[in-house]
């Protein structure tokens, strides 16, 4: 072998490890020599080393860098040449746009190339993106696929939210489709059209024109969307399918100096006021970048409601948008007159910051205001919102939140309540806004002024309501008059937010002095203290109890699902005797004994109103007023509220049980029971029964009474003793005994009658006897009056008759048949008697001097027969 042999091989060998060593330090010498023809400040980054797979070069990872910020990061490039066409692909790329603004200008230009000389210099290639993402816009990523074959590009893009198809051929670019997904919108915007791009990439397009409908939630027809422009100006419509007059209609035009929409209109037809109004919009300096545009703007909106016609008007700039610092300056001005409210600002403001990330500033005097009627009777004096120094931003609302709403309803009264609080970077669950609050007002229902006041605060998911005192000074109601009652917190109200751990609990008070009520009597100071614990304020449960020093303790306990509020209370046994208080000292009635109990179940609703059910039993109550006492009272009162309208006796009718009732006449063995339906109709009627009462040693009793009334209800008169109905008025001038029977019909809705064809009758023989001194004064004072008198200074009464009717002024008619024998001088002689007797009831009830007024009845009415006589003589009176 020659030297010459050995030096090519050591050549060789050489080569080959110069190449072993540099893929083996690809990742370190690659990215500095790319550096060379990169921009300054800027640098690519390899996961790992080049590997050649399926014909072509395989990359793990490539990372671009503008400074210390990722622009663009790529995953699984691969890269090869096949049938004369090069192949690009990438499992995942990545765009940070924050970054562009780190890139550094472009200082060497060369000469502009054209449209041609870019379509020229792109190779037949095929570029797949498998998944293409852009901050901040993730939400639109998706697979692109790039095409360019002869001068011509296709590009298909297919993502969740956002579609595209387009296809450039020379300068004439087809977008067969753009497909938007947006979650303010119920169905995606749909484009398509065709546009005319200029010789030089470096401009707006020569001419062109899009067309899409738009389906948004509420308008019966889709709105067509229209973007036509020629050289240097154009117009874009939105219209209703059907409708001639757009929606929106913004004339433009394009210089090299400025960018304008000139008496641009808009009109919105479709909310519960229509409104209108203006819009221009200037952007200058445009093509020397986002940085330097100069902005400047004027929005208005025209309205016509209760307080005449308004106008506002947003004036914004002049000022610039930017990647980093914003200064864009604007102010709201004027009145906002809607159908029932009228808004009042002045509002200024600057936006600045980054363009990705704004914050809005309010500046000194800014003001909103409104007034108005707010519900249908509530009226608006004033409302006010101070909001000079707050600041608005992606990270929440900072700075002092303020409220002052002054108002009236005509038939309630009035109320001026303040709030007052501060935000640091506040957003719904997120941040932290504390608040105070007070209020006054008076109440005209309730003749009553009130107050309220307390703290509280929204930290994060966290809403707690930490202290609240609020209460009247009285309320007067009707019968009924409070003093001082306040609701107050004995722990604070917390509300956690959160899903994972969603809590709602704490602790309230309701202390009021002494009730009192126009009777006479007052109910104890009292106590309601409950404890509420749930998820939030739509699901909760509560507990307590109500105490009246000796009254209670009631518990009530339930629970509220946001539409419906139940429960249940529970008044446990305990004596009568600590009702006293509720009573009037004017009726001079003494609770002696007896117990009480009762349980209730309430649901209260929208839909619904208020129902209830209950069950209230008293034993064994005893009474004491100054002429009778009632003994061994046992009541029973199961009950239904449903619809305004009270259900007795569900399972079991209304019960009332006496024992006793001693007085002038003595009472014993009352019994009544009640069912039905109050206010009674035809189908639900209301239903007394079982009336009955031991009297006079006999019995009164009624059946039934079924309100409304069909027939009479017949009160039943059973073996009464005369003797001791005699002795219970205890008159001097008359002595009767002997029993009774009788029926009398009862009406209560008739057009005239009280009772109508009741009767009395004797049962067994009546024993008459008259005061021997009436008699005689009688005889005395009337001759023929005395000579009557004698046949009745004692009779016995073998049949008497007596038919009754009373209508409902309380004229009383009777006709009686009394039959009999008189004894007088040692000679029984026979009587018969006839007569009719005429007299308001209502005004003998206020007087029953019955003595008396029978001698009267007898002296002036009596007229008997002679003791020669044998047919009875008739009387009418």
């Amino acid at each position: 072998m020659t030297r010459g042999f050995y030096i090519f091989c050591a050549a060789v060998l050489a080569l080959v490890l110069l190449l072993t060593g540099m893929m083996l330090t690809v990742t370190q010498w690659l990215p500095r020599l790319a550096g060379i023809w990169l921009p300054q400040d800027t640098t690519i980054a390899l996961d790992g080393s080049p590997r050649w797979r399926n014909g072509g070069l395989w990359l793990p990872g490539v990372q671009y860098y503008a400074g210390d910020c990722q622009l663009t990061a790529l995953t699984h490039v691969a890269l090869s040449y096949k049938a004369q066409r090069w192949q690009a692909a990438a499992d995942n790329v990545s765009l940070n746009t924050a970054c562009l603004s780190k890139l550094p200008p472009d200082e060497n230009r060369d000469a502009p190339r054209s449209l041609a000389d870019w379509q020229a210099m792109l190779p037949d290639a095929d570029v797949t993106i498998t998944q293409l993402s852009i901050a901040p816009y993730q939400d639109y990523a998706g697979k692109l696929q790039l095409s360019s074959r002869g001068g011509n590009q296709q590009l298909d893009y297919q993502g969740d939210n956002l579609r595209l198809s387009a296809h450039l051929q020379g300068q004439q670019l087809a977008i067969r489709q753009i497909k938007i997904h947006h979650s303010a919108l119920a169905q995606p915007v749909e484009l398509s059209g065709q546009l005319t791009l200029p010789t030089f990439p470096d401009g707006l397009p020569r001419a062109g024109q899009l067309h899409g409908d738009l389906n948004l939630q509420g308008l019966p027809q889709p709105l067509n969307l229209q973007l036509n422009w020629q050289q240097q100006q154009g117009e874009l419509l939105v219209k209703q399918q059907g409708d001639n007059e757009p929606l929106v209609r913004l004339p433009w035009s394009v210089s090299a100096q400025q960018i304008a929409i000139t008496q641009g209109k808009w009109r919105w037809p479709y909310a519960m006021q229509p409104v209108s109004g203006g819009v221009s919009l200037t952007l200058s300096q445009w093509q020397q970048g986002l940085a330097a545009t100069e902005i400047t703007a004027r929005l208005n909106v025209l309205t016509e409601g209760r307080g005449g016609k308004g106008n506002v008007v947003l004036s914004v700039g002049p000022g610039h948008l930017d990647m980093l610092n914003s200064q864009l300056p604007f102010q709201l001005t004027g009145a906002s007159k809607l159908a029932n409210l009228q808004f009042y600002t002045s509002m200024p403001g600057m936006i600045n910051g980054s363009l990705l990330d704004p914050q809005v500033t309010l500046q000194p005097g800014a003001l909103l205001r409104m007034r108005g009627r707010l519900l249908s009777t509530l009226e608006v004096d004033e409302a006010r919102w101070p909001l000079a120094g707050v600041k608005i931003s992606s990270a929440g609302i900072d700075g002092r939140l303020q409220a002052i709403l002054k108002a009236h309803d005509p038939s309630m009264g009035r109320f001026m309540l303040h709030l007052d609080g501060r935000a640091a970077d506040f957003w719904p669950d997120k941040g932290r806004w504390s608040w105070r609050y007070w209020a006054t007002g008076y109440m005209a229902p309730l003749s009553a002024r009130w107050d309220v006041a307390g703290t509280g605060s929204w930290q994060d998911t966290t809403i707690e309501l930490n202290t609240l005192s609020t209460g009247f000074d009285r309320l007067s109601y009707g019968m009924v008059s409070m003093r001082t009652p306040r609701l107050t917190l004995t722990s604070p109200l917390r509300w956690q937010r959160a899903a994972d751990k969603a809590a709602f609990n704490g602790e309230l008070q309701l202390a009021a002095r002494e009730t009192r009520f126009s009777s006479g009597g007052f109910l104890p100071p009292s106590t309601l203290k409950l404890a509420v614990t749930g998820r939030d304020p739509a699901n909760f449960l509560f507990s307590g109890a109500l105490n009246a020093e000796a009254i209670g303790p009631v518990r009530v306990n339930g629970r509220w699902d946001g539409e419906r509020l139940r429960g249940q209370a529970w008044w446990p046994q305990q004596s009568l005797t600590v009702f006293q208080p509720l009573l009037s000292n004017d009726l001079k009635l003494k609770i002696q004994s007896g117990t009480l109990k009762a349980q209730v179940a309430f649901s209260a609703a929208t839909d619904q109103g208020f129902e209830a059910g209950g069950h209230w039993v008293v034993n064994q109550g005893s009474v004491r007023l100054p002429d009778n006492e009632i003994n061994g009272i046992d009541f029973s009162l199961p009950f239904r509220l449903q619809a305004h309208q009270w259900h007795f006796g569900a399972r079991g009718p209304v019960s009332l049980r006496i024992k006793e009732i001693k007085n002038q006449f003595a009472m014993h063995n009352v019994t009544a029971d009640l069912q039905g339906t109050y206010p009674w109709s035809e189908q639900q009627p209301l239903t007394l029964s079982n009336v009955s009462v031991d009297v006079l040693g006999g019995q009164l009793s009624m059946a039934q009474l079924a309100l409304p009334q069909h027939q009479a209800a017949t009160v039943r008169l059973q073996n009464l003793e005369l003797s001791e109905l005699v002795t219970a008025i205890k008159p001097k001038q008359i002595a009767m005994s002997g029993r009774i029977n009788g029926a009398l019909p009862l009406w209560l809705n008739h057009s005239q009658w009280l009772i109508q064809d009741g009767w009395i009758a004797n049962s067994g023989n009546l024993t008459l006897r008259l005061d021997k001194q009436m008699a005689d004064a009688i005889a005395s004072n009337n001759i023929a009056a005395g000579a009557a008198i004698d046949w009745l200074r004692y009779m016995e009464i073998s049949r008497s008759w007596a038919t009754l009717n009373l209508d409902n002024l309380g004229e009383l008619t009777m006709r009686a048949q009394v039959d009999g024998s008189s004894r007088f001088r040692d000679k029984n002689q026979r009587v018969a008697l006839n007569y009719t007797q005429r007299e308001n009831l209502f005004q003998l009830w206020r007087s029953l001097r019955f003595g008396d007024n029978l001698q009267s009845w007898v002296e002036e009415h009596a007229t008997l027969p002679s003791q020669k006589e044998k047919k009875p003589h008739d009387t009418d009176n």
